[in-house]
C-alpha cells in the first residue's frame, strides 16, 4: 500500500472519512469569505475542481493528453458535505481517494481538512465521465489509464 494513501471509510452519513493522495494545499483568504465571514460555497467548489485535476493527472489524465486525443472529461454527479466553517487565514489540505473505475467513467473522493487537523471541514464525492471532444459523448478510458486509476483503488 502506497504510504501516501489509506482505504476510504464511509461514517454514518456516508462522508468518506480518509487520508489519500494529496491533490490541494491552499489558503483561505478574506475575498474568499461572504457577508457571514466564512468560505463561501463557491470557494469549497473552486478548490475540489484544482483537486480534481491534480487527481486526474496522477493516472494521466492531463491537459495534454486531453489536447493530444481529443477528450475531455466531464463531471456529472457531485455531492458536497460542508462540516465545518472555514475563516480568512485557515490552511487547507485536500487528500482525494478513488472509489470506483468503469468503462466510461470513474467516481472519486475528496477530504478537505482545515489547518491540519484531522476532522473534515468538507467532503466531495464526485462522478466524471470520458468524453469524445468531437461528438461529445462518453467514450472508454484508454486501457493504460484505466489499470493506472485501478491501481489506487484502496490505494
Amino acid at each position: 500500500m502506497n504510504a501516501l494513501a489509506v482505504a476510504p471509510i464511509a461514517d454514518e452519513v456516508g462522508v468518506m472519512q480518509a487520508t489519500g493522495l494529496t491533490t490541494y494545499c491552499g489558503l483561505v483568504y478574506p475575498w474568499h469569505c461572504d457577508h457571514m465571514g466564512h468560505m463561501n460555497v463557491m470557494w469549497y467548489t473552486g478548490k475540489f475542481d484544482e483537486a480534481s485535476w491534480a487527481f486526474l493527472a496522477r493516472f494521466g489524465v492531463t491537459a495534454a493528453y486531453m489536447r493530444e486525443h481529443g477528450r475531455r472529461m466531464a463531471a456529472v454527479e457531485q455531492t458536497i458535505v460542508y462540516r465545518q466553517e472555514l475563516f480568512a487565514g485557515d490552511t487547507v489540505t485536500i487528500q482525494s481517494t478513488l472509489l470506483e473505475v468503469r468503462q466510461k467513467s470513474i467516481r472519486f473522493s475528496h477530504q478537505m481538512y482545515k489547518n491540519g487537523g484531522a476532522d473534515v471541514a468538507a467532503a466531495c464525492n464526485l462522478v466524471g465521465v470520458h468524453l469524445d471532444a468531437q461528438t461529445r459523448k462518453s467514450c472508454a478510458l484508454p486501457e493504460d489509464i484505466a489499470e493506472r486509476a485501478r491501481r489506487l483503488i484502496g490505494a
